[in-house]
């Protein structure tokens, strides 16, 4: 599978809902950091779900993301995109339904991910003025 080759997403809310629940599991087995979860289904066309997580450094982000890509081919049978494994400091997964961003806590700070998806559901990151 090529970067440019799509995705797919399936019409099944089930399977969604299954495929959400083993990334979930996953990066819980690898230890993952601080991992949230957030619902994209009626908000955005990309995917169901979008799951943030920190690893604590860039060979436990790249471990977890290959694994976590592993798991969804066995499990599932669909091949995951998967995007800047070779810095690993931010790794993005593309399964379909749930697109996933791995981080070093640093760069996840940076980016802050969640502040931008909640669509203001979520609180403000620590350390960012309000204006």
């Amino acid at each position: 599978m090529s970067a440019t080759d799509p995705v797919h997403r399936t019409a099944d809310a089930d399977q969604a809902a299954a495929l959400h629940q083993l990334v979930l599991q996953s990066l819980d087995d690898d230890q993952a950091v601080d991992t949230i979860s957030i619902p994209l289904a009626g908000k955005s066309s990309i995917a169901d779900h979008m799951v943030i997580a920190s690893g604590r450094s860039t060979r436990q982000v790249a471990s977890m993301a290959s694994k976590l890509a592993e798991k969804i081919k066995g499990e599932t049978g669909r091949s995951a995109r998967i995007e800047g494994l070779p810095s690993a400091d931010w790794v993005l997964i593309d399964a379909g339904d749930v697109i996933v961003h791995l981080f070093r806590p640093e760069v996840r700070s940076f980016y802050n991910l969640e502040r931008m998806w909640s669509f203001g559901d979520a609180p403000p990151a620590a350390g960012v003025a309000q204006g």
